[in-house]
């Protein structure tokens, strides 16, 4: 039997996204079924719908492939491939009505992710990327941002949802980098953030507690498009790690060493300066 190529692997991954991505957009103005997972962790039902449609899609190809997907992990014989699936990265906005939410869809060959796509459905914008092959927005080569110093970098981040009962949950992060960069975006959706790092249009993203569907798509995006990914203190990043930064490259020790200060040092007057 013949093996797919990877460039099958992503025109499915892309269609299937954009498939899920339209479920998530008609339902969108419904009323949902939300769940609690934990106090500020939520599930609808339409994380639901979404997950079967991929998970149907994927095996109606390749029924022998593994999938991981955040609601749940569709088992098969062990296999040295597996689809890491998030079907709807940005719930709490979904849930709300806030506009920002995005499907993620990555494949895993060996231990290294080898492509990965991320769609947002209300802008119609799909981000692909697959290893040595560069990153794309709409089939547009994408690239990172040029700034060089931290000073003029628009940043991105994200709280974990043990927030309100874990000290280690980023707010002091936050308040150091709040007084160092030109500004920080909390949107809620990992993967998006992600892609906006590829993109040039963020120019770094830290993050703790994430999980491999959050990131697995867009570390390999950053990647791809010339940035710069580790754990909180340069170390190699992995999916299943507990600390991330991406970054353009330009600013990455920077970010490095902001989140390696203690702090009782952050409010010290010349801490909040350079860039």
């Amino acid at each position: 039997m013949l093996q797919p190529s990877v460039d099958e692997l992503l025109a499915l991954a892309g269609e299937t996204a954009r498939m899920a991505g339209g479920l998530l957009r008609k339902h969108a103005p419904e009323r949902h079924q939300v769940e609690h997972k934990g106090t500020v962790d939520l599930v609808t039902e339409v994380d639901r719908l979404s997950e079967r449609a991929i998970v149907s899609a994927i095996h109606r190809v390749y029924p022998e492939h593994p999938i991981q997907a955040e609601e749940g992990t569709s088992r098969a014989e062990s296999s040295s491939l597996r689809w890491i699936v998030d079907p709807l990265d940005g719930t709490t906005n979904y849930a709300h009505g806030y506009p920002c939410y995005s499907v993620s869809i990555a494949l895993e060959l060996k231990g290294r992710i080898v492509l990965g796509v991320v769609y947002d459905p209300l802008r119609d914008e799909m981000f692909e990327a697959r290893t040595g092959g560069g990153a794309k927005l709409n089939g547009r080569d994408i690239s990172v941002s040029p700034t060089g110093r931290l000073t003029d970098s628009l940043l991105a981040t994200g709280f974990p949802y043990d927030i309100r009962t874990d000290p280690d949950n980023n707010l002091d992060h936050f308040a150091r980098f709040a007084f160092r960069a030109q500004g920080i975006r909390r949107d809620g959706s990992a993967a998006l953030d992600l892609c906006y790092v590829a993109a040039g249009r963020f120019d770094g993203f830290w993050e703790m507690k994430l999980a491999p569907w959050d990131v697995a798509a867009g570390a390999l995006m950053v990647t791809e498009a010339g940035g710069r990914i580790s754990d909180f203190a340069g170390g190699p990043f992995r999916i299943d790690g507990r600390q991330m930064i991406a970054s353009n490259g330009r600013i990455h020790d920077r970010l490095i060493e902001v989140l390696q200060e203690r702090t009782s040092s952050s409010m010290k007057g010349d801490s909040f300066h350079g860039g």
